[in-house]
């Protein structure tokens, strides 16, 4: 998917800020994109973009409109078909995460034909993947690996992909969930790809590159996690990195939606991802660890990253309250 910025920001009727969670994400990475924010009466989300009619937004010259808010069950409401129409008319695009497709809703389709927009469903890939070479192509590649779901995989990358660029590295995000795409305006939601083709889809989105060409590829999922360890494994092997970065919550009490599950110990992960890593780049090895400390207090989280820079022998850094040049500056 090749989604055209700048974004107008679709928040609905959110009824709080965690509805466009999604919206947020991309604002605060990609700030440059985001121009404006459409709202409909009863919303409470607030992305402190300005606000915008449908046509102000065209007149503009905003590209795409971004479902960013997500309601229960992940569908597209009725009350919003009218208005995202209107968007197809003026001559925009959308593009959507939700559960539900923006193709299978008839009107927005019918519009999309007659005015020839593209409706992105970015959670559905619509590309023909092909199965895994695991040939050595060119470029170099890191990835963001996790003791669990939602520990800070995405946020790692995008940040690494940052201070890369400020360096004046040749360094881009490769997209692997759906706010992850609208971030980078492309990738693939490694989720929905039928499993065969899950590393095929990895290598087709971080392809050969200049020698000095770095890809930041969005984790997913942890090989410890009962759900998700699939996609998790498919991703280690497409991705063929070069450099390992791991990610963690230090106070989870047990692996993500799975209370049965405790979390691995830093040291178990590290050895189960290097050793499936192997299989497509037997000189793969971890750089840094990346700590999500958010629910600790800073003498706490001071004192865990120590502890773990000193047990493990590599940087250990909170990219929020550090950042991530520490990291950075292992890799070659």
């Amino acid at each position: 998917m090749d989604i055209q910025h700048p974004y107008l920001m679709f928040l609905g009727d959110a009824p709080d800020r965690l509805a466009a969670k999604t919206a947020q994400g991309v604002a605060d990475w990609r700030p440059e994109w985001c121009l404006g924010q459409f709202r409909m009466a009863g919303c409470n989300a607030d992305l402190q973009l300005p606000d915008m009619t449908m046509e102000q937004a065209a007149e503009a010259g905003l590209k795409t409109v971004i479902v960013g808010v997500a309601n229960r069950g992940g569908v597209i409401s009725e009350a919003w078909i009218e208005v995202l129409v209107q968007a197809l008319e003026l001559g925009m695009d959308i593009a959507s995460g939700l559960h539900s497709r923006l193709s299978e809703v008839p009107a927005l389709q019918e519009a999309a034909e007659r005015h020839g927009r593209s409706l992105f469903d970015v959670r559905h890939p619509r590309e023909n993947f092909s199965v895994a070479s695991g040939k050595k192509r060119s470029g170099k590649r890191v990835l963001a690996v996790g003791t669990d779901c939602s520990v800070g995989k995405m946020y790692t990358t995008l940040a690494m992909e940052k201070e890369m660029r400020a360096r004046g590295w040749n360094a881009d995000f490769r997209a692997t969930g759906q706010t992850g795409i609208f971030i980078a305006g492309s990738g693939v939601s490694i989720d929905a790809v039928v499993a065969d083709f899950i590393s095929g889809s990895v290598e087709s989105i971080s392809p050969e590159n200049d020698p000095d060409h770095w890809d930041l590829i969005e984790g997913q999922g942890s090989l410890f996690h009962a759900s998700f360890a699939g996609v998790s494994l498919g991703l280690l092997h497409g991705a063929q990195a070069d450099a390992l970065i791991l990610c963690h919550e230090p106070t989870r009490t047990h692996m993500r939606g799975l209370p049965e599950y405790q979390l691995p110990s830093l040291e178990d992960c590290m050895a189960a991802n290097l050793a499936a890593a192997h299989l497509t780049n037997p000189d793969s090895k971890f750089v840094g660890i990346a700590v999500n400390t958010f629910h600790m207090a800073p003498d706490a989280a001071e004192n865990y990253l120590k502890e773990t820079e000193d047990r493990l022998g590599l940087p250990a850094v909170d990219p929020v309250r550090n950042g991530v040049g520490r990291i950075v500056d292992q890799l070659n």
